[in-house]
């Protein structure tokens, strides 16, 4: 037999109130989250939890359809190597969410599993009933309430798997995280939640911990895949169309992606870059936004100056930027196409073609 279940994570604002879950139908299923946290963390801890829910099971196959490759690449191809390396990767840096991910490599340990990638937002049935479940738990801890938790995985006998009791090896996990990193819960309302609810109430929430070569644009061919989380960065404020043109906006926004230290900074260019994002290189390779953000860690590049040429209106929420990069291997014709999601401009589609 093959247990088969979706797992997901979701954060408003990425970072902000985030959530997570994993899905096998709607009678097994959990959710939970963190005040403040990323769509990676929840991904993670989805998963994390999945394994513990099906511990009792240990000779069962199972079969996690999730929708980050990053979470897939990292469990399936690179842990062995960074376990290798002391927990660093191959520059030396060390792995972030390593809490999590150390948990994850001890949870592995005798069980029989498969990773399946599917396209996210794209009606999987299991992926959206997951992705639902940990939105929604996400806009819990926004709005000060409950979460669903979910019934969890039934055991013979009554007995509950590992990790789904309220002292559990899940509810340890998310302590571990924190770190120093405090609750994001206004002062008040951590002084009146109570220390259970149940999943229904109405109620202030218990706060759970957060968690603790040739250039293209961005990135360099060769890497894969998506960044780790963005736990101990805050996003920054956004410039708002009140303050000032949404050209002058887009224009800013596209040099500060253009700077090394912005490249090299996950936090940021996960809330710069669409989750939809899309590159067509000068090499004629498509990057992601996935590829495209762990490059950039690896190889942030050098300085590069932009010379507008055009910053055009499609629409109101749609801005078309065109402009020549000079960097000290030449110069390119570039085009950018930025789109507005609530107050916060973001890059989703990148095309970039050297001059001669």
């Amino acid at each position: 037999m093959t247990i088969t279940a979706a797992a997901d994570g979701s954060a408003l604002g990425n970072p902000g109130p985030a959530g997570w879950a994993w899905y096998v139908n709607d009678d097994c299923w959990r959710a939970g989250g963190w005040p403040h946290g990323t769509n990676n963390q929840g991904e993670l801890m989805a998963v994390l939890d999945l394994f513990r829910a099906t511990a009792h099971v240990p000779g069962e196959d199972l079969l996690i359809l999730c929708d980050s490759q990053y979470v897939i690449n990292a469990v399936t191809k690179w842990m062995p190597g960074w376990k290798r390396k002391g927990w660093r990767k191959a520059d030396g840096k060390p792995v972030l969410n390593v809490d999590l991910l150390k948990e994850i490599d001890q949870a592995l340990v005798g069980r029989k599993y498969t990773f399946e990638w599917v396209r996210g937002h794209a009606g999987h049935e299991l992926n959206e009933a997951a992705d639902v479940r940990a939105r929604a738990a996400a806009t819990a801890y926004q709005q000060g309430v409950a979460v669903r938790q979910g019934p969890g995985f039934e055991t013979p006998e009554g007995q509950q798997p590992e990790g789904q009791t309220e002292q559990g090896q899940t509810r340890q996990s998310e302590t571990r995280l924190a770190g120093q990193a405090g609750s994001a819960m206004p002062q008040a309302a951590q002084q009146t939640a109570p220390r259970t609810a149940p999943p229904q109430a109405a109620t202030r929430a218990q706060p759970a911990p957060a968690p603790s070569g040739q250039q293209e644009l961005f990135g360099a061919p060769g890497a894969y895949d998506e960044p780790d989380l963005f736990s101990e960065l805050e996003e920054e404020p956004t410039v708002t169309l009140a303050e000032t043109s949404p050209e002058a906006v887009v224009e800013s926004l596209e040099r500060e992606l253009l700077r090394p230290e912005t490249r090299a900074d996950l936090g940021r260019t996960g809330v710069l870059l669409h989750p939809d994002f899309t590159e067509i290189g000068s090499s004629g390779r498509l990057w992601t936004r996935d590829a495209m953000m762990m490059s950039l860690e690896d190889n942030p590049g050098g300085p590069v100056e932009l010379e507008l040429l055009g910053a055009d209106r499609l629409g109101e929420k749609t801005m078309l930027l065109t402009y020549r990069s000079h960097t000290r291997e030449g110069s390119a014709l570039r085009s950018s196409l930025w789109v507005l999601e609530g107050a916060q401009w973001r890059l989703r589609f990148h095309q970039g073609t050297p001059e001669a």
